[in-house]
């Protein structure tokens, strides 16, 4: 079966340094879900290739032309150049953290490379409202991003809390009206604040969300949990130890 060249965005994962020049890059990609990339020639320092290394830096959005054959493991692209070029995501230190750690939870959830055009388009949104984000919507995103995500992966927490349902149980994703026997829920304001983050459905809405560093930080660490015990293999997120530090 015969590779065949195909138009599709991506948004670069990440990025392993191959041989002297060439680059293997995760990307995700529109029409054929994550997969694997070898790049040629970008690492060298030559006109042709100086620069083109710094398109494959996570979070990237690119237009790509690659190469498709389903039975092998790394494919090849053809062509490519920034889809978008963001304003602030890979220069602002901030923003840069939150968007390191949407790759990471993006990457861990991405098993199997099939297409999710649906997922891709509220990945692909998702970047470009963090990179135009106000300060107090970029704080609160990564909770947003969190919550919002495991919709396309079959384990979206229901928000049916009420007076009556006050204990968000992370093991059955809803909320319920007696404390579990348990130790995996939420109770009090992380529940409240956790049923409020389900009802945003547009990011500029998360700036009315009034959070403290510390209290953030509690919920991301409920957030991982709740990823841990839904997706077998999660382990921990790398990247959510720095996020946690440069958010405070």
């Amino acid at each position: 079966m015969a590779s065949q060249l195909h138009k599709t965005k991506g948004i670069v994962l990440r990025s392993v340094k191959y041989g002297e020049t060439s680059l293997v890059v995760t990307v995700f990609t529109g029409l054929f879900g994550i997969q694997s990339y070898l790049v040629n020639g970008v690492r060298t320092a030559t006109k042709r290739g100086s620069g083109k290394a710094n398109l494959f830096q996570p979070a990237a959005i690119l237009d790509l032309v690659v190469y498709h054959n389903e039975l092998k493991n790394l494919n090849r692209i053809k062509e490519f150049k920034w889809a978008v070029i963001y304003q602030h995501i890979l220069s602002d230190i901030k923003k840069n953290a939150v968007a390191l750690f949407m790759v990471e939870l993006l990457n861990k959830c991405l098993r199997q490379p099939e297409s999710n055009p649906d997922l891709f388009y509220f990945a692909e949104d998702a970047f470009l409202h963090l990179d135009m984000a106000e300060d107090a919507v970029a704080a609160n995103f990564p909770l947003f991003f969190s919550l919002h995500l495991p919709v396309f992966f079959g384990f979206r927490i229901t928000d049916n809390y009420s007076e009556k349902n006050l204990f968000l149980d992370l093991w059955e994703g809803k909320f319920v009206s007696q404390k579990p026997d348990h130790p995996a829920f939420l109770e009090g304001k992380q529940a409240e604040v956790t049923s409020q983050l389900l009802k945003v459905m547009q990011p500029a809405e998360l700036k009315i969300i009034r959070l403290n560093h510390d209290f953030r930080r509690e919920l991301l660490n409920a957030y991982e949990s709740y990823y841990a015990l839904h997706l077998q293999d999660f382990g921990t997120l790398r990247t959510l130890p720095v996020l946690k530090e440069i958010l405070s």
